[in-house]
């Protein structure tokens, strides 16, 4: 009972830190009153989503292309279910802005192009998941 109570506190622990500095920043908003609940609530939906979206990841076995998974011996995970969400987001909005630069880049230097179409592939993946 009291190690399923510390993994509660531990998700909210986790939670917490992924409000402040681990994704949102909220400390530097220096807001308060009203706003601070109206932003609360809107940084709760976007947490929540990319935490499902990070879940999601997870269950398709793709996590290996946001983030370092677990290594042997390691008793803990390296990232969460947020931090997968979160990132996978960024990515797939990043790859979208500078398609048009790699695409040029691949036709200049073509060695490189089955490393382009493994990135791409993984995108796809990444993108059935959000």
């Amino acid at each position: 009972m009291a190690i399923a109570a510390y993994k509660k506190r531990f998700g909210i622990e986790e939670m917490f830190r992924d409000f402040k500095t681990g994704g949102y920043n909220l400390e530097d908003t220096n807001v308060y009153g009203d706003r601070l609940i109206s932003l609360i609530l809107l940084i709760s939906i976007a947490y929540t989503s990319a935490t499902i979206q990070g879940q999601q990841i997870k269950l398709k076995g793709i996590q290996k292309y946001i983030g370092r998974v677990k290594e042997d011996g390691r008793s803990q995970r390296r990232h969460s279910s947020f931090y997968i969400g979160l990132y996978a987001q960024n990515w797939v909005s990043f790859s979208d802005e500078c398609i048009n630069l790699v695409r040029e880049l691949m036709r200049l230097n073509r060695n490189k192009w089955k490393y382009y179409l493994r990135g791409m592939r993984a995108k796809s993946l990444v993108l059935s998941a959000l």
